[in-house]
């Protein structure tokens, strides 16, 4: 196993327990949010692993999810505005997606761009909302499909989880939902 492999399993591991750690609503302060800390600390590993792929010849556009990642994560853990949020995502999305097409390498990097920008915005998004669980669902799920589209089976694994994880939360509030009897 090497380094890079080892570096990206790592990274992965971490970010899919933050993806299955339990969203309590209680919580109110993302920095006492264990769930926050895995999301926020797996994107070092993750990064890192971009990195040494793209140095092998693997695309850059895994750097620049890893880098999008990296400020959400700042700002997730910063707790700051939804709105100040999206602004600064959406530049920094903008600016990426704008080096995406600049570097475009067919129709797969489309994937990546729509599920950069709903894998960022997830992150931005207020603890515990159905918005946060939806876009990481759809984010990482168009990730996954990218990464199988460029054979990057850490990248495609942990976004797989990831899309998993995400759907079990966005369908969790109505399995909890009171059932109504039905009339007989």
């Amino acid at each position: 196993m090497d380094y890079i492999f080892l570096t990206g399993l790592i990274g992965a591991i971490i970010l899919v327990v933050g993806a299955a750690w339990p969203e309590s609503k209680k919580i109110k302060d993302p920095k006492h949010s264990v769930k926050n800390w895995l999301l926020g600390l797996g994107v070092i590993p993750m990064l890192l692993y971009s990195i040494f792929g793209y140095m092998q010849g693997g695309p850059i556009f895994f750097i620049f999810l890893q880098a999008l990642i990296a400020v959400a994560s700042v700002l997730m853990m910063l707790n700051t505005d939804d709105r100040l949020d999206m602004a600064v995502i959406s530049i920094c999305g903008l600016g990426l997606i704008i080096w995406s097409l600049y570097l475009f390498e067919g129709f797969n990097t489309i994937f990546f761009i729509l599920g950069l920008a709903g894998i960022g915005l997830g992150y931005t998004f207020k603890m515990g909302t159905l918005r946060r669980s939806i876009s990481l669902m759809f984010g990482g799920a168009l990730i996954a499909f990218f990464s199988y589209l460029e054979a990057n089976w850490i990248f495609f694994w942990l976004n797989v989880f990831f899309a998993l994880f995400s759907t079990y939360y966005v369908i969790l509030p109505f399995l909890k939902a009171p059932r109504k009897p039905r009339p007989s």
